[in-house]
């Protein structure tokens, strides 16, 4: 098992943020890697207000329904899925962001149009979903059956991305988050949220298994007076930044 080093702190995130892939959102035009903008920073220091990385999960799709793993392949969001994302617009209500970001793929960046939030959000590539390799669209009962005892979190995937790999782009969102003053909100998908949840907090990217996430959950990761803490998480309903 590898072993991950802290977050990096502000004064060496300018990397880290200009290592993020961004650009504009457009509905209706594909997303182009091209000259992507780099995350705003500040020029020296922490920020003056440690600000918190609010995570939404996209809404429900068939094969988020089916339980298959869906990562590259953009699977639309159901009629349910679309009325999820509309109700996160009043869910959302009370929070005020500096930066939003949204992953590449159409189910993500569908539910941020839906939510309210087009118009303004970037989308992050490191914001994308894991790639799945050869366990793409299949359930985990069905990978089982011919690998006996497999667990994603454990054993991984072949033909795609290591859970390190995932780790190192969901540590350059962690960076960018704290390196700006206020809040940042993404919205993105089940697992990378969950090994963003494990790394804000300084965890192994392994301890992603036991941050469960369903469709249009919402999560905040804030702070414990200095300490990284899990604030509010997998919120199905209500107002997410309301008296609890």
């Amino acid at each position: 098992m590898p072993i991950f080093d802290p977050i990096p702190d502000a004064a060496s995130v300018s990397a880290a943020a200009l290592a993020l892939s961004v650009a504009p959102v457009v509905a209706a035009d594909p997303v182009s890697d091209t000259d992507p903008a780099p995350r705003p920073g500040p020029t020296s220091g922490e920020p003056a207000t440690p600000g918190r990385l609010v995570v939404v999960r996209h809404g429900e799709t068939l094969w988020s329904q089916l339980g298959r793993h869906t990562g590259t392949t953009d699977i639309p969001l159901l009629p349910a899925g679309e009325q999820q994302a509309v109700g996160l617009r009043a869910r959302l209500a009370g929070g005020t962001f500096t930066s939003v970001l949204v992953s590449p793929l159409g189910r993500a960046r569908r539910t941020c149009e839906l939510a309210g939030f087009g118009d303004v959000a970037v989308v992050c590539q490191d914001l994308a979903e894991w790639d799945y390799g050869d366990v793409e669209g299949r359930t985990s009962a069905d990978v089982r059956s011919e690998r006996p005892g497999w667990v994603l979190w454990r054993d991984g995937v072949r033909d795609g991305e290591t859970l390190q790999e995932v780790a190192e782009r969901a540590d350059r969102v962690v960076a960018a988050a704290r390196a700006v003053e206020g809040d940042t909100l993404v919205f993105a998908h089940g697992h990378v949220i969950r090994v963003l949840a494990a790394r804000w907090l300084g965890l192994g990217p392994e301890t992603g298994a036991n941050f469960m996430f369903g469709p249009a959950a919402v999560g905040v990761l804030g702070w414990e007076r200095q300490t990284p803490a899990v604030s509010r998480w997998n919120l199905s309903n209500g107002d997410v930044f309301g008296e609890s």
